[in-house]
């Protein structure tokens, strides 16, 4: 079994691409980055180093590497045989990987099975936007596309912090990990992947971990920084830290229990491996790293204002929330080319104007005069 995987980062190496070699396939890395396609392409195999409970060290080979922009080519003829691509690139890549995929897909021979396709980022429906994509870049029809590929949206959830700077191609990563796999594009011939899990209905998995996990992170780091803090663990050691993020997700509990009918005791139970996740000492996280591109989780549909619009529709509580917006608009890390373009934003315009430039609420939403309200504070 092949599978041809784009991004060759620590979520591709330390995540993916090792579950598919968990799972027998032999990887074949992608990506653009020239230094480190050549480490692989000249390393036989690296570590995934799991910290926390239970640690672990795990070997990972059988794999190769192609550089995409250098070796396009080669890289079309690897789908072209594969059973299997899946992503680690980030939402805003996406179309910029999917024309060599559509080629691949293009170039299989008649009778292969088709090609299964699974964008795991962190966006909601993330394979439907590369399948978007890869169809506009498609030279024959819907018909043909749907016949030599399927494609299958996921949840994914791991945490890798910043690598030190001589580990090399090893990835340091948390223990926990969760590939939620929506089984139903696969009509029963789901692929065996151990630690991966398959479901009917994957809206209300990707909806828990993005306002859970992912609001909860970026809430920790954006409190913390706020505090004066330097990493994750630490900001959560700070109880008023960890109180403001538990409120948060106070908050999004009561929308997922409300909107997708989840037992309101087994959501507290999976807010509490959260929190506790966020506190591991083990993994050196930075709360800079964690909050960095604030424009982005500052997005209609992103980890606060996706929350707390809907919270505000159904009339319910959006306190804690808009106060992890607060500290989301004041958040200036050096070097985060956002956090400028968030403050040049809200300099250069009305506050209603930068209300709904950054959050892309309309004037009419009942979330919109309390973010207004934040933003003019802001200067």
């Amino acid at each position: 079994m092949r599978a041809v995987h784009f991004g060759a980062g620590n979520i591709g190496r330390g995540f993916v691409g090792l579950l598919l070699h968990d799972a027998g396939y032999e990887v074949v890395f992608a990506d653009v980055a020239d230094a480190l396609i050549d480490q692989l392409a000249t390393t036989p195999s690296y570590t995934v180093h799991e910290v926390g409970e239970h640690p672990a060290d795990r070997k990972v080979d059988n794999y190769r590497a192609l550089n995409s922009k250098t070796q396009e080519a080669d890289v079309v003829a690897e789908i072209a045989a594969a059973d299997m691509v899946t992503t680690a690139v980030g939402p805003n890549i996406l179309k910029f990987v999917a024309p060599v995929i559509a080629k691949g897909i293009d170039a299989r021979p008649a009778g292969l099975p088709p090609l299964q396709v699974m964008a795991c980022e962190n966006a909601i429906n993330a394979t439907d936007i590369l399948a978007a994509e890869i169809e506009k870049a498609f030279p024959a029809g819907p018909a043909e596309l749907a016949a030599k590929a399927l494609f299958a949206n996921t949840a994914v959830d791991r945490i890798v912090p910043n690598q030190g700077q001589d580990q090399g191609l090893d990835v340091t990563v948390e223990t926990f990990h969760e590939w939620v796999i929506d089984r139903t594009p696969f009509a029963g011939q789901e692929p065996h992947i151990p630690g991966a899990t398959y479901v009917d209905a994957l809206g209300p998995y990707i909806e828990r971990k993005l306002f859970t996990v992912n609001t909860g992170h970026a809430a920790c780091a954006y409190f913390g920084y706020a505090a004066g803090w330097e990493k994750v663990a630490e900001s959560m050691a700070d109880p008023k830290v960890s109180g403001a993020v538990r409120s948060v997700l106070e908050e999004t509990k009561a929308l997922l229990v409300a909107k997708h009918g989840l037992d309101a005791s087994e959501q507290e139970a999976y807010v509490q491996k959260i929190l506790k996740r966020f506190s591991n000492p083990h993994l050196p996280d930075t709360v800079a790293r964690v909050g960095r591109a604030p424009l982005r989780k500052l997005g209609r549909h992103e980890r606060f204002v996706g929350p707390a619009a809907e919270l505000a529709e159904r009339g319910m509580p959006t306190a804690a929330l808009l106060t992890a917006m607060e500290v989301a608009l004041a958040f200036d890390a050096p070097d985060d080319a956002e956090a400028a373009e968030l403050a040049q934003i809200i300099r250069d315009h009305s506050a209603g104007e930068a209300t709904t430039m950054i959050t892309g609420l309309s004037q009419s939403h009942p979330l919109f005069e309390p973010v207004r309200a934040l933003v003019e504070a802001r200067f």
